[in-house]
């Protein structure tokens, strides 16, 4: 069975990535872009399904951390007979250095001697097609159809079992170096590179890019190294952000909960583009804006929820049935929730332009006449039941949230012919705006119980209602918000954290058996609510706990199990560290951020 998903680092080189474990294992590496086959796939299976170990003979200690502000990760083993430290990175492919996807691992005596060994298993397509390895020029070569790899390294390798291995020492001040690179098979083969140079080059790289950061608060730390995940987790080529580097991590052990999150989400357009933007990136907001247009670009009625790296719209959904998955949970390569309609997809998209005008970025692009053609699609269908924020799958509702963020929509709408005197019908705009909100107070909200909740007519919670006030619907102040928050604490807290919504096996909202882990976004949007309350501790405290859970390099999943006491879901998670940032930088300022950023959607 593979590690904890805590115990894995990523290391990346902007159009893809790989999982390291602290036992020195690559059990996870899809080439050449995220949502390509993994040609690394333990971490779904078992060691058969290919892994690249290299660590001491023997038992160790072990440590590791990121070298400051980059992604060059350091394993440090200390044994009986010494210490030392395997540096792992991937030089980036953003048109310096290496253009192949490679990953570098260099083995570093720091004192005495180790006796190490390195077990490489590679398995294309997901872990179930074998390579014929032959060498060539000094490497060692695995071909299956379209795939190639080629490894490199002065340390004398055997064949045994169907995988690669090594036997090595290494003494202190001596380093062993070991180069994998993917090329397409019909390729020819890949330059050789120089490790050393290549260290160099991605140190620098990473350093850089982090350079622009303009946070200086209280919990820098914490928040460039979510930037550089967010980072990591960008496909340079078209600027698009993948939800997660992995597919199938549980949400709960053993559980179907499991989805591929390989793929890029409109939903998180709003809190990426606005954290980028506050951080000091401006040119990765405004890649992540043309990547959006492209991709929603056409008929607004087929607009979805998410699409691929490069826009793509097909993400069929199915099963490889050949891997046993991480806890025994089925693994599922794309993702059929593309094809749901969720209204509030909508919201999230008009938001996410808004915030950028206001940040400053050109407004005299195709954007505004797109975003005409979506509010004539919101007018006519914001009535419509949908699937939801949390894409469910037991049929669509009323959702309230999905409602409010059809109000965003508008209201973002008539903010931008107000605000930037762009054209549009603003009249028909604000009365849309007022029917929604009528609505919403009307048929969402629960007097009784003094809170929202998650559809029409019911009785269930929705953390997701905690966004009424950060995006300017009622102030946190009105009795409405604060009913609800009390709601949340009442019934989705457990131990500290939220749950998403209500789950018990008398409902069928989502179409799946109750139980997961909680969900880390909802719990930042409490804490930020707390500040706008002006709750300050409560705040503080909620957010400790959130940043307690980060692994020991900074990462976190999309979950986390109180009762297991572990990370659960997919990993690093994106709508994890984007909300981590935003609620540093809220509480970098006590009050004044959040009621700032309140007010904004206010006026």
């Amino acid at each position: 069975m593979a590690l904890r998903i805590e115990d894995y680092a990523i290391i990346a080189d902007t159009q893809t990535a790989a999982l390291v474990g602290r036992d020195g294992s690559i059990d996870w590496l899809c080439v050449p872009r995220f949502d390509s086959g993994a040609i690394l796939a333990s971490l779904l299976g078992n060691e058969e399904n290919g892994h690249w170990t290299i660590g001491p003979v023997g038992a160790a200690t072990v440590k590791r951390r990121y070298r400051d502000d980059t992604l060059v990760l350091e394993t440090e083993f200390e044994t009986a007979d010494g210490v030392v430290r395997l540096t792992d990175f991937m030089p980036p492919r953003s048109g310096k250095g290496a253009e192949a996807p490679s990953i570098v691992r260099i083995v570093t005596g720091v004192r005495g001697r180790v006796d190490l060994s390195m077990v490489l298993r590679l398995r294309f397509d997901y872990g179930q097609v074998v390579p014929w390895v032959y060498r060539e020029q000094g490497a060692l070569v695995a071909v299956a159809g379209p795939d190639a790899a080629w490894l490199r390294t002065p340390v004398e390798t055997r064949g045994e079992n169907l995988a690669t291995r090594a036997d090595f020492t290494v003494r202190a001040g001596e380093s062993v170096p070991f180069v994998l690179t993917w090329r397409p098979s019909h390729l020819p083969p890949p330059e050789p590179l120089d490790p050393a140079h290549e260290l160099g080059v991605t140190e620098g790289y990473w350093r850089g890019w982090v350079s622009a950061c303009t946070y200086e608060g209280e919990w820098r730390d914490a928040v460039v190294r979510s930037l550089l995940t967010l980072k990591a987790l960008t496909y340079a080529p078209t600027g698009g952000i993948v939800a997660a580097a992995t597919t199938s991590l549980p949400e709960k052990l053993g559980g179907v909960r499991n989805w591929d999150y390989r793929f890029c989400w409109l939903r998180d357009a709003t809190i990426t583009l606005q954290s980028l933007l506050y951080s000091g990136f401006q040119s990765e907001a405004i890649a992540w804006r043309k990547w959006l247009l492209r991709a929603i670009a056409g008929n607004p009625a087929e607009l979805q929820i998410m699409y691929g790296v490069a826009g793509e719209r097909r993400l069929d959904e199915y099963q490889a049935t050949w891997l046993s998955g991480y806890d025994g949970n089925p693994v599922r390569i794309g993702n059929a929730a593309a094809e749901q309609f969720q209204l509030d997809v909508y919201g999230e998209v008009m938001d996410a332009l808004h915030q950028g005008r206001r940040a400053g970025l050109k407004a005299e692009d195709p954007a505004w006449g797109l975003q005409c053609k979506l509010m004539e699609f919101v007018g006519e269908h914001w009535q419509d039941p949908d699937e939801g924020i949390w894409e469910v799958r037991g049929g669509p509702k009323q959702f309230v949230h999905s409602k409010l963020m059809a109000w965003v929509a508008a209201d973002r709408a008539v903010k931008a012919v107000e605000e930037f005197g762009l054209d549009g019908p603003v009249d028909r705009w604000t009365r849309l705006r007022d029917e929604i909100r009528a609505e919403i107070l009307e048929k969402g909200y629960d007097p009784g119980r003094k809170t929202f909740t998650q559809f029409y007519g019911s009785d269930e919670l929705d953390a997701a209602l905690l966004m009424v006030p950060l995006v300017g619907f009622l102030p946190a102040g009105d009795e409405r918000v604060r009913g609800t928050v009390a709601a949340i604490e009442k019934h989705l807290m457990r131990d500290g954290f939220v749950q998403r919504y209500t789950q018990h096996p008398e409902t069928d909202v989502d179409g799946l058996p109750p139980g997961e882990g909680a969900f880390l976004a909802c719990t930042f949007w409490l804490a930020d609510n707390y500040a706008l309350m002006g709750r300050h501790d409560e705040a503080r405290d909620t957010f400790a706990r959130l940043l307690a859970l980060r692994n020991d390099v900074g990462l976190l999943a999309e979950e986390y199990d109180t009762e297991a006491g572990r990370l659960v879901g997919n990993f690093p998670q994106a709508f994890s560290h984007v909300p981590l940032i935003d609620t540093a930088r809220t509480l970098s300022t006590a009050r004044a951020a959040t009621e700032t950023r309140a007010a904004e959607n206010l006026r």
